[in-house]
């Protein structure tokens, strides 16, 4: 539950500073796995995650209704 020589106040925010601590590392290096360039591991990320989703699009697809047991459930379309 935490150690014992931090406050308990403190425990509580600990594993929030873990997770932005490990955000900022992943960031840090996809910037420099892309030489530097922001602009890049931005447009990198972007295009991850566009295919991200079409594969969760694709596997809903895939999954039978009965097998999901009506668990998934269709995101709401965006209109652009």
């Amino acid at each position: 539950m935490g150690s014992p020589d931090v406050p308990i106040s403190e425990r509580s925010t600990q594993p929030e500073a873990d997770t932005a601590a490990l955000l900022e590392a992943e960031v840090d290096e996809a910037i420099a796995t892309c030489g530097g360039d922001v602009r890049a591991a931005l447009r990198a990320t972007l295009i991850a995650n566009a295919y991200l989703e079409s594969e969760v699009e694709r596997l809903t697809d895939a999954i039978s209704t009965g097998f999901a047991r009506g668990r998934m459930r269709r995101p709401p379309q965006l209109s652009v």
